[in-house]
């Protein structure tokens, strides 16, 4: 029979292990329940809300896109300043700084494309 080894019973048994897991199991069962469509639950004669059009689809998906890319970027732009300000002459700090900003500037500059993209992505589907 497989035993497990002692060391890995002390991280599977702790309390903030246990903590962690009832914590994710009661978000996951609350995301499940959300996850249902309430169209599931409209009655038979109502209306059910209606899909938008492609060219609205696009123009909001652009907006979320622009909104996350530029999100990410800025986390990226933080961290490499904060990485390039505590590297202390450290040269793979500078380095990892070096990383972070190369990132962020592809960020920003997926953000700046978006639209781009997405008016490529619209000639193609034929909206």
């Amino acid at each position: 029979m497989f035993r497990i080894p002692a060391r890995c019973r002390a991280l599977t048994y702790s309390p903030t292990v246990r903590v962690v897991s009832g914590t994710a199991v009661v978000a996951a069962t609350g995301l499940l329940f959300l996850s249902v469509p309430a169209p599931a639950y409209a009655e038979a004669g109502q209306p059910v809300l209606a899909a938008n059009s492609l060219p609205v689809v696009i123009a909001n998906l652009q907006a979320w896109l622009i909104g996350i890319l530029a999100a990410v970027a800025t986390l990226f732009l933080v961290l490499a300043g904060v990485y390039w300000a505590t590297a202390g002459g450290d040269p793979a700090q500078v380095e990892r700084a070096k990383g972070a900003l190369k990132n962020a500037l592809v960020g920003y500059g997926l953000a700046v494309l978006a639209p781009i993209l997405l008016q490529v992505v619209q000639g193609i589907v034929g909206g």
